[in-house]
């Protein structure tokens, strides 16, 4: 974030990668919801796309009152799931790739213990290959996940204030 730009209180950060089938699901919800903000649209939200967490992004959860990840997933609930996310440290030896609980946890310890409130949007996704267009049922899993969000995102207790209230409405 730029220091001249003002922290929205609610964060969508979607990732994936767009040349792997319906792991594009994350970079495509952004698109949509940039398009609603051409149109004036969810002025309080920030977006945020890239390929896959890192230990950066966690710069990126400063200031906020809510942060969804959004991302395609293999497996689980169809058309998608919209779970809280708990900090948790990852066991591995490298942070290339971070899950969203992982990420939190960073901001937390960043952050000195700061608790965050946080959801994943996992959108059910069916072929991941190099080079395949999304699929045609992941397609319309995505139209029922952004029909949430957005109704989620829309509400007037959000518009008015997202906080608290807000925060409720995700349970």
């Amino acid at each position: 974030m730029s220091g001249t730009q003002s922290v929205r209180p609610v964060l969508v950060f979607a990732y994936g990668n767009p040349s792997r089938g319906d792991d594009a699901l994350g970079p495509r919800l952004i698109e949509r919801l940039e398009a609603l903000q051409r149109e004036g649209e969810l002025s309080w939200v920030d977006l945020l796309t890239d390929f896959q967490p890192q230990v950066e992004h966690a710069l990126d959860m400063e200031g906020r009152e809510l942060v969804v990840f959004a991302d395609a997933a293999a497996s689980g609930p169809e058309p998608f799931s919209l779970e809280p996310i708990q900090p948790a440290q990852d066991i591995g030896y490298t942070t290339h790739a971070m899950t969203p609980g992982a990420l939190l946890r960073v901001f937390e310890q960043v952050n000195s213990g700061e608790a965050l409130e946080a959801r994943l949007l996992a959108i059910r996704g069916y072929g991941f290959d190099l080079g395949s267009p999304i699929s045609v049922t992941a397609r319309a899993n995505l139209e029922k996940a952004i029909e949430r969000l957005l109704h989620l995102l829309t509400t007037s207790k959000c518009r008015v204030h997202p906080g608290v209230d807000f925060v409720r409405q995700w349970t």
